[in-house]
């Protein structure tokens, strides 16, 4: 989390240094007017320069996951990316439309604009021309973006309907960038402000077109057919074992992979749960808690074609600790087990405890559990929530003494992690040690 609030605040204060030198706000800009012109100037460049890096992580670049952590905190900050820029476009049109509400009710004075320069510059007299049009252009495609975020922002909104109308935010990206090219100052095209954020608008120029021509992560695909399906009822689980026609790159344990079923549905993330040996298969456990993965086990047959795209991930559990200390809820079970079927084959001598609380216990899946720890020399404490109760930090800490040696791995529900990171920090624990999977497409 760290790295992703360095980047995002990195972010915000490089474009602001950039447009303060290009025209340095400590001028006393008065009459009301003057300060609305360059706060628009100052929330557009600000607006589109955000836009702009959101836009080029929305194509999954695997460069940047070793410094953010993985895609997962990469997505994460493309979702803050994504609410800071809308909360700023709407700063922007309220600079834009609240000052000509005033003037059209009597309470501001809109003052007398002479006659303008004559532009020597034929690029700049062209686009001074399309003024009337980029701002028409740039209103609606704010209406458009202010629906479309909030569509991605509300869960309840389905899926299948969030993946279809979530694209053409590189519509509304395009447009913007014609409205902000046409709009911005002439004057910072010749200070560092302006290339920088004409890179910034051509590098998210180009992710908009390969997320229109659904390229995103095409280099990464692999086809692939289901060969095996094991349905567990008791927690609504779901085993789908995939064997793969094109060459796979391999993955390490406790990565995931975008796995497209259904192309009207499009690709879903979902973690890895076997350990990669070269010959071409892998298995995912897949739990039914939304209206698709509730459906898939009467959906699904053997045969069926599927497309995989990855690996992606950083949640792989080095580090140079001899102790470490995982905890699995519900379904985040699925990269412990991979890892656990890795150490099988190669064990790297590190005591390991694993803690994994359910609420809808399946015998036959925890056996399969139980099982895989004992072959690879995982010591499994399995906690019924209707039974055992909750799984909090006094008990990790009683059932393992020496937990400040340790590192920990989390994955399951958000809050859950959370409140151990916050309960083991708050006891010493540095917050480096412990490691929780972020991802969440929305």
């Amino acid at each position: 989390m760290r790295n992703i609030r360095l980047a995002w605040a990195a972010l915000i204060a490089g474009i602001t240094l950039l447009w303060l030198q290009a025209e340095p706000i400590l001028s006393t800009y008065w009459p009301f007017f003057t300060l609305r012109k360059t706060m628009m100037q100052y929330t557009g460049i600000l607006g589109i320069g955000v836009m702009s890096v959101g836009m080029m992580l929305a194509l999954r670049p695997v460069r940047v996951e070793p410094w953010l952590g993985g895609l997962d905190k990469t997505y994460r900050l493309h979702k803050w990316l994504g609410i800071t820029g809308l909360v700023i476009t709407i700063v922007h049109w309220a600079w834009a439309k609240l000052p000509k509400w005033a003037v059209g009710w009597g309470w501001l004075e809109k003052p007398k604009r002479g006659p303008r320069a004559e532009e020597t510059v034929e690029i700049f007299r062209f686009l001074r021309e399309q003024r009337d049009l980029a701002e028409s252009i740039g209103e609606w495609a704010f209406y458009a973006a202010v629906v479309l975020i909030a569509i991605a922002l509300i869960k309840r909104f389905p899926y299948q309907h969030f993946f279809q109308t979530h694209r053409l935010m590189a519509v509304v990206y395009l447009l913007l960038v014609f409205h902000s090219v046409v709009l911005m100052n002439f004057g910072y095209w010749s200070q560092p402000v302006g290339p920088v954020m004409a890179l910034l608008m051509a590098g998210g120029s180009g992710a908009a077109v390969v997320s229109l021509l659904r390229k995103v992560g095409a280099r990464r695909r692999a086809l692939g057919a289901i060969t095996e399906l094991v349905h567990h009822p008791d927690n609504r689980v779901l085993k789908v074992v995939v064997k793969l026609q094109d060459r796979w790159p391999g993955h390490d344990a406790g990565q995931f992979a975008f796995v497209t079923f259904d192309p009207d549905e499009g690709a879903h993330p979902f973690t890895i749960s076997s350990a990669w040996q070269g010959d071409g298969r892998m298995f995912f456990l897949i739990k039914g808690i939304g209206d698709y993965t509730g459906q898939l086990p009467g959906t699904l047959q053997v045969g069926q074609p599927v497309t995989v795209e990855g690996p992606y991930g950083r949640f792989g559990f080095a580090g140079d600790k001899n102790r470490q200390i995982w905890v699995a809820g519900g379904i985040g079970i699925t990269p412990f087990i991979a890892r656990m079927q890795a150490l099988a084959l190669a064990p790297d001598g590190k005591r390991i405890d694993l803690f994994y609380t359910t609420s809808a216990p399946d015998a036959v899946f925890i056996n399969k559990v139980r099982q895989r720890a004992e072959d690879a020399g995982v010591t499994l404490h399995v906690l019924v929530s209707q039974r055992d109760g909750r799984l909090d930090a006094r008990r990790i800490a009683a059932a393992v003494p020496d937990w400040k040696t340790a590192d920990f791995w989390f994955c399951g529900p958000a809050a859950f992690g959370s409140a151990l990171r916050e309960a083991f920090t708050d006891q010493g624990l540095p917050a480096a040690d412990f490691h929780q999977e972020l991802f969440d497409m929305r």
